[in-house]
This record gives C-alpha cells, sequence and structure tokens, in this order.
C-alpha cells in the first residue's frame, strides 16, 4: 500500500515532493513560511508527509513551532513598522490592516487565536503588532490557535487514510 500512497504523492503534490526530502524541517520551514504573508500553504505537505508515513506527533510539533514562529514575525513587522512599510514590503492594504485593527483593539491578545485563518490570518497578526498587544498572551493565543489547526488536520487526514485503507 506504501507504494501507491507514494506514487500518488508524487503525480498529485509534485511540487510538495521536494518539500517532503526535508523532512520535519521541510515542514517547519513550509509552516513558517506559510504564517508569513508569502502565498504558501502547508496544510497539502502535512498531508502528503502523513500519507508517507512520517510520525504524525513530530510534524504537529514542527508544524506548530514553525507556523507561530512565522506568525510571531508577522507579529513583529507590524509591531515595529510603520504602515507605509507594510504596505510597501508586505503588500498588505492600509484598508485591511484597519479593518483587523479595530477587532484587535477590542479583544487585544484573545484575537491572536484566530490568525490561523487563512488569507486573513497574516493581517491580522501585522494588526496586532500594529496596535501593539501584549507579546506573551499573544504569543501563548497564537500558538494555541495555530496547533489546533495543525491537530484538526492531521485527524481528518489520519481519519482520511484509514478510511481509503478500509475500502
Amino acid at each position: 500500500m506504501k507504494t501507491e500512497w507514494n506514487y500518488m504523492i508524487s503525480c498529485s503534490f509534485v511540487p510538495m515532493a521536494e518539500w517532503i526530502e526535508y523532512g520535519y524541517w521541510g515542514m517547519f520551514l513550509a509552516a513558517f513560511l506559510a504564517a508569513t504573508v508569502l502565498p504558501f500553504s502547508s496544510d497539502i505537505l502535512l498531508s502528503a508527509m502523513l500519507v508517507a508515513e512520517f510520525d504524525a506527533l513530530n510534524l504537529w510539533i514542527f508544524a506548530s513551532i514553525g507556523n507561530w514562529l512565522g506568525g510571531l514575525v508577522s507579529y513583529g513587522m507590524g509591531y515595529l513598522g510603520k504602515i507605509e512599510w507594510i504596505e510597501k514590503y508586505l503588500r498588505v492594504k492600509k484598508e485591511k490592516v484597519d479593518r483587523f485593527r479595530s477587532y484587535a483593539e477590542k479583544y487585544g491578545s484573545y484575537f491572536a487565536l484566530i490568525t490561523w485563518l487563512p488569507i486573513v490570518g497574516d493581517p491580522m497578526a501585522i494588526a496586532l503588532g500594529f496596535v501593539k498587544t501584549p507579546l506573551v498572551p499573544t504569543a501563548i493565543w497564537m500558538f494555541v490557535g495555530k496547533s489546533m489547526r495543525y491537530a484538526v488536520i492531521i485527524w481528518l487526514t489520519i481519519s482520511g487514510i484509514d478510511w481509503w485503507n478500509a475500502v
């Protein structure tokens, strides 16, 4: 069965096959990049690595920490940056930061719990930094949200693999 999965990975996830070669550190880097403003997704890589029989706990640890640190980089860019820098270098429009800024001011560090959301998570992290929410609680809530997300993806993928193998 492993041969069938490897074939599916090589056909379906061609760009991901190169990341898989780097093992857990490839997962870490992919998750880190996915948490920045770069258009990158680590979810497919995570699922592909589970299919390739990498250890789920290690994947969860490397993905969670990588994505969390990437989110903190986005937070730091907002904390240190001027809105002109954010628009110019991060290509995040002022309007988007302003939209999330009011939520960041209203909910404070708790708002970091949902920075895992695709597309809007990066501007949320930047907005949290921009309004200078306290680092430690923001970092904790960000880690909780991002690690829970990866736990759900791992659970769904393993459930799918089990279902596929049972068919």
